[in-house]
Parts: C-alpha cells; sequence; structure tokens
C-alpha cells in the first residue's frame, strides 16, 4: 500500500508495515494477501477516494489505523476468523429519476476487495466473452458502442433490449457461489467472498441481513456480476445471436420483430430459470435501433446519436452549476462547469452531434451571463460593468435599467456584447464543439 508508512515506518516500505506472505499459484489466498497485491490494491482504493464506510474511517486516516492493526487482521484473514463489517447503504439518483442504491465497504475492506480482484481477474477475465466490455481491463463503453455499430453495418434494424430487474440487488448468492466454486480450489478464499457476500447493510442506522445481491459500490461486485453474466454471454454466442454487454446493460440486434420477440422470450426463460434473475417486463421491449437506447446513446441508421434522456440529465447537471442562488465566484463555477463539460463530451462525443454541441455552448454562456447579471444585484452596478465591458454609454444605460427577469436579460444585445463569446474563451470556459471536432477530426 505506497504511502501507507510514509508517516510512520522510515523505510517507506509496506513490507514494514505487512506480514510478508510469498505468493503462492497453488494458494489463491496466500496471493491474494501478498505485500505486493496489497500495496498495488491500496494504491488503486487511495486513487478511487471515496466515502467512509460505517466504521467512519476515511481514506485519508486509514493509514496510521491500519498500520497499527496489520499483522492481526491480516491473520485473521488468513485463517478464516475475520468478519467484514456490514456495508453502509447509500442512495444516487438514476437517469429515470429513481434512486440506486449503493453500499459502501469500510476501507480496509474495500482494500481486501480489490486485492481479492487483483488476483482472480487474472483467473476469470481470460475466459470471458469478447462481447462482455463493462468492468474489464482494456474495455470501454465505447468499445461496446462501435460493436453495435458494426451490427448496424450489417443491416440489422431491430434491437431487443432485455432489463434486468434490479439485477445487483438480485444475484443468488448460491449459484455464484457455485460458478466461483468451480475455477476457485481455495476454500479460504471462497470462505472470505461468502462472507462479503452476506456482510450486511446498514441503512440509515438499522441492519439488515444480506441474503441475496452483490451491492455496487466495492470493488468485488463489478467482477462478481461478470462471472454470474458470463453464463448469458456464452449462452447468447452458442445460439449465434449478435449482441454487446456492459455490465447489466446488454442489446442484442436481430433482423425482424418477430424474430426478436422470439429471442426476447427464450432469453427471459434462460435468466430467470438459469441464473435465478428476474427480467422486467415494463421495460424489456422489441423495438426498431431508432427506438432504442444502449449506455446512453441512440441510433439513426447507422450512426449514433445523443438519447433524449442524456441531454436531459446533462441540462439537469448544468443548471445545477449555474444556479442564480449558488454563491460562489465566476472562477470556481467556470472551473466546476469545465470538469463536467469535458467528461461528459469525452464520453458522448464519439456521437453525431455537431449542430447540437454548438446549441448547447450557446445555452450555456446564456445561463453564465444569467450569473453574472443576477450578481450584479443593481442598475447602477450594471451600467457600470456593461460599460467597463465595452458597451457604449446609451445601451448599458438602457441594458442596466431593464425590468425584465435574469434569463430575459441574459439575451439581450447590450449583455451579450460585454459578455461576447470571446469574453467567454479568455475566461478559460470549456466549448463542447471545439472538443467534439477534434474527437471527429483530429
Amino acid at each position: 500500500m505506497a504511502n501507507l508508512t510514509n508517516t510512520i515506518q522510515p523505510d517507506n516500505s509496506i513490507n514494514s508495515v505487512l506480514p510478508c506472505y510469498q505468493p503462492q499459484t497453488t494458494h489463491l489466498m496466500e496471493e491474494v494477501l501478498s505485500a505486493e497485491n496489497l500495496d498495488k490494491a491500496w494504491k488503486r482504493v487511495k486513487a478511487n477516494k471515496g466515502a467512509a464506510g460505517i466504521d467512519g474511517l476515511t481514506v485519508n486516516r486509514f493509514v496510521a489505523h491500519f498500520a497499527a492493526q496489520s499483522s492481526t487482521l491480516i491473520d485473521e484473514i488468513r485463517h478464516g476468523r475475520y468478519q467484514p463489517y456490514p456495508v453502509k447503504r447509500v442512495y444516487i439518483e438514476k437517469d429515470d429519476g429513481g434512486l440506486r442504491a449503493l453500499g459502501i465497504p469500510t476501507v480496509f475492506d474495500r482494500v481486501i476487495q480489490q486485492a481479492i480482484v487483483q488476483v482472480l481477474q487474472k483467473l476469470f477475465d481470460p475466459t470471458f466473452s469478447e462481447y462482455s466490455f463493462g468492468f474489464r481491463p482494456g474495455r470501454s463503453q465505447h468499445q461496446a458502442m462501435q460493436c453495435v455499430q458494426g451490427y448496424l453495418e450489417e443491416g440489422r434494424r431491430t434491437a431487443v433490449d432485455v432489463d434486468l430487474s434490479k439485477f445487483f440487488d438480485r444475484v443468488n448468492h448460491d449459484f455464484l457461489m457455485t460458478q466461483l466454486g468451480r475455477r476457485i480450489d481455495d476454500k479460504r478464499l471462497l470462505k472470505l467472498i461468502a462472507k462479503y457476500l452476506r456482510a450486511g447493510i446498514v441503512d440509515d442506522g438499522v441492519l439488515s441481513d444480506t441474503r441475496e445481491g452483490v451491492p455496487q459500490g466495492g470493488p468485488l461486485s463489478p467482477l462478481l456480476s461478470n462471472v454470474v453474466l458470463d453464463l448469458l454471454d456464452k449462452e447468447l454466442e452458442h445460439r449465434g445471436h449478435k449482441f454487446a454487454r456492459y455490465a447489466d446493460d446488454f442489446i442484442i440486434l436481430v433482423n425482424s420483430k418477430r424474430a426478436g420477440e422470439r429471442v426476447l422470450a427464450s432469453i427471459t426463460r434462460f435468466v430467470e430459470h438459469k441464473l435465478k434473475l428476474k427480467v422486467n417486463d415494463q421495460k424489456s421491449r422489441v423495438v426498431p435501433t431508432s427506438k432504442s437506447k444502449f449506455l446512453g446513446f441512440k441510433f439513426h441508421g447507422k450512426s449514433l446519436r445523443w438519447h433524449p434522456d442524456s441531454v436531459v440529465k446533462f441540462k439537469r447537471r448544468i443548471r445545477e452549476l449555474t444556479g442564480r442562488s449558488w454563491g460562489v465566484s465566476m472562477e470556481t463555477r467556470i472551473k466546476e462547469l469545465n470538469t463536467y463539460l469535458r467528461g461528459w463530451i469525452n464520453y458522448f462525443g464519439i456521437a453525431q452531434g455537431y449542430q447540437q454541441s454548438i446549441d448547447l455552448d450557446y445555452w450555456i454562456r446564456r445561463r453564465l451571463r444569467m450569473c453574472h447579471w443576477k450578481q450584479w444585484k443593481n442598475a447602477r452596478t450594471r451600467v457600470k460593468n456593461l460599460k467597463r465591458l465595452g458597451v457604449d454609454g446609451k445601451l448599458s444605460v438602457t441594458s442596466g435599467a431593464s425590468q425584465k427577469g435574469h434569463w430575459r436579460n441574459s439575451k439581450t444585445k447590450g449583455i451579450n456584447i460585454a459578455l461576447s463569446l470571446e469574453y467567454f474563451e479568455q475566461k478559460g470556459l470549456f466549448s463542447l464543439r471545439d472538443r467534439w471536432v477534434v474527437i471527429h477530426y483530429g
């Protein structure tokens, strides 16, 4: 665990804090608990930051706490005596306005889970389907979309959208452990994974048992979900279907609606009977690809477009960052905006969206003009700032004295001259349009 001992041990070595275990190929637990593997796991957890678990221990405070207990904790794990903490339940908003439940393990349990993942990933990942793109080294959502575009090039225009109802909450533990047991001989490691699955959840101070599911939020759940859904991938491959999967989100492309309905019915039976999961009948459907949604995108012929839901979510976030009541400096506001805009377009920029990028850039600048107008507060300050920014005397007085609302004023001539495109470029405002052009034309 890099930097774990810097403030405690003079030699800055993880080996001075952790018991030294040499990895053995026939004993996976020893490989999990090796100093090298734990050091790598700690670096990953530290880089990801994240909230504290139910013990309240943050990443920043973890070093001193762990150094004092390292030998005891690692020894307990090695001999099967360690009992993981329950995870802390938190909720985040989903694209459809609902809430997604996450389970946040303690920092120590995140480190151990990450150490397990690093060992098991090498065992399982090479056997996973080439059409599985989620939570795998060297694979991404963009690759999943490129895979789907390949099917569109073949002329497939019917999509089978299968929605797995609350997948992460409904994974059958016995089924999952059976799949793991077919590849893992180390009973100690299997027992530890089972303990993590059944550690429990604390929601608003109330502890509940976890008899099923792999709570999202810990490093282990993505790998375990792929172990379960790899059986689905293999079944789809065996049947010769054209599909792509990212985590629990997958799409199958067929040649006709009739074929799609047969596929949906048979895959639903497989998922519910074989995988012990539940298909959401309300959200699963067979539709033309133009009406389908996958990873935030929609399809137009052979090309990608931004799905309207993705644009709605984008605008919701921009309204938060440009809200008139958010009492921060314009410099801070633009900095936060730039971080979000850069991440958003780097993901969605692979789709056709040149004109939309221009329109959104214009809308964002208008939102910022509205914020400026609110900050200037009264007519005298507005006139003074308009003149300072190059608006002639008469227009600055007319604009500054306007009784229109903030949003309407943000479109008037005076404020658009003062807070021009060049003004925002000088302030360093990120441009969606410019980044889109770079993504597509270099």
